[in-house]
């Protein structure tokens, strides 16, 4: 068969082509990343984020429904413990607690008044009528002796000094029982005169303790009641986090560990804490427990509800064999840089590294996975 010469340069050219680009392919191929194991330092910390809160902070409720008649402070300012923060409108109140104080008035004066003194007279009246009675029973009795008179005569004074005797002890139980009365009374309305000033007391909410005023959630005009915050209080200078922890990591937290905190409004400074307290109570909706820390270096200003993110440091070992973490596979296996797989034991590990307990030596390469 004839082939013409112009056919077989374009072979040529085609086949010196498809090696270039085989060349430039295998020349292209990159060797897999790999790193030396080698020995360093290692800390485990379990990640948690939360709040500034001022240290014993609480929201005031009031204890009645009423209206606001006054606002006595604003946000900002610090009170002290019993300090009036609001008054609530008690119109009706006021009259109920003036009218029990006139009825513990009028029970106080009558221990003491003419009704005692009335009664007093009767004992007296009723202890002269005795005594003269008693007398008189007395001379009938000696004329009696001398056989003068008659026994009829005996007889009437005999019967004129009971009826005396018992009209005196009834004047005396007549007096104590009222004299009873009167001071229960008495008794009973000055109770009532202080459960009214008690009563009249919650119309004024006041501070619980120390502190500044953070938050005011009511004006003047609006309606309070016991189940609705009226304001939120807390230490003046002194603050805390309150931080959200996993439930997966809270067996590992423990009071007392050293926490690094980051704030959004300090970016690129990191604070320390000191894990303080652990509430024992999961939260059921987010499956987190709440956990406290206290600033052992603090910014310079703090507020309330500032967003923190923390690491709360667990543990941590120094010179120990180190790789990270993504060279890993499935957290058991590595690659040898002969591309064998080796099984090792993990131990400590933060977000970058992982320490190697067994399975490997300072010094070897591995690869890392595709």
């Amino acid at each position: 068969m004839f082939v013409h010469e112009s056919d077989n340069r374009v072979s040529m050219k085609r086949l010196f082509f498809l090696f270039l680009l085989t060349s430039i392919a295998s020349s292209c191929e990159e060797k897999p990343e790999s790193i030396l194991v080698v020995q360093g330092d290692i800390t485990e910390s379990v990640y948690a984020s939360g709040s500034v809160r001022s240290k014993n902070q609480y929201q005031v409720y009031a204890t009645i429904n009423g209206l606001v008649q006054q606002v006595l402070v604003e946000e900002g300012d610090v009170v002290k413990k019993g300090s009036p923060l609001y008054i609530i409108q008690s119109e009706a109140s006021k009259l109920t607690a003036e009218n029990a104080r006139l009825a513990a008035e009028f029970a106080r004066n009558n221990t003491s008044g003419d009704r005692l003194a009335e009664l007093k007279s009767a004992i007296d009246l009723a202890y002269t009528r005795l005594v003269n009675d008693s007398l008189l029973l007395a001379r009938q009795q000696g004329l009696w002796l001398q056989q003068i008179g008659s026994k009829v005569e005996l007889e009437q004074r005999m019967l004129a000094y009971n009826s005396s005797s018992n009209s005196y002890q009834a004047a005396i139980l007549r007096y104590r029982d009222a004299k009873k009365q009167l001071e229960f009374s008495s008794a009973q309305s000055q109770k009532q005169w202080a459960i009214s000033q008690v009563l009249q007391s919650d119309y004024i909410i006041r501070a619980q303790q120390d502190g500044r005023v953070y938050r005011l959630f009511k004006e003047v005009g609006e309606l309070v009641s016991p189940q609705t915050a009226v304001a939120i209080l807390g230490h003046a200078t002194a603050f805390e986090t309150e931080l959200q922890v996993d439930e997966h990591d809270i067996a590992k937290v423990k009071p007392g560990q050293r926490v690094l905190l980051t704030l959004d409004s300090y970016k690129g400074q990191v604070f320390e804490a000191s894990l303080t307290r652990i509430a024992p109570l999961m939260n059921e909706r987010s499956r987190t427990f709440t956990v406290t820390a206290e600033f052992t270096n603090k910014p310079p200003v703090l507020y309330p509800n500032f967003s923190v993110e923390a690491n709360i440091l667990i543990a941590d070992k120094n010179n120990v064999l180190i790789v990270p973490r993504n060279y890993l596979l499935g957290d058991s296996v590595v690659i040898l840089e002969n591309k064998e797989k080796v099984s090792v034991n993990i131990g400590l590990k933060d977000y970058q590294k992982v320490e190697i307990l067994s399975g490997l030596s300072a010094g070897q390469r591995i690869l890392k996975p595709d």
